[in-house]
């Protein structure tokens, strides 16, 4: 499994709630949290098998902004140049 981060402007309980379906939808996704105290709303996602670039599509579609910060414990297809 890996955990990618990434910077988001979710940044209260109703914006949380307009993420966790489409999050919870995806079954790429094993587990995901926001951390809403972060300066940077940081959104860590836990998969073996998702991309950066999945992610993104899937907060961006309901509306928030999403910039991939760093992979840690990557596999493969998670490495970005």
């Amino acid at each position: 499994m890996a955990e990618l981060t990434f910077k988001t402007n979710i940044n209260c309980g109703g914006c949380l709630a307009k993420v966790t379906p489409a999050l919870d939808a995806e079954t790429k996704i094993s587990d995901w949290k926001v951390n809403l105290t972060d300066d940077d709303r940081t959104l860590t996602v836990i998969s073996s098998d998702i991309t950066p670039e999945e992610v993104i599509k899937v907060v961006s579609s309901v509306g928030f902004e999403v910039e991939f910060m760093k992979p840690i414990n990557p596999t493969p297809n998670q490495l970005v140049s």
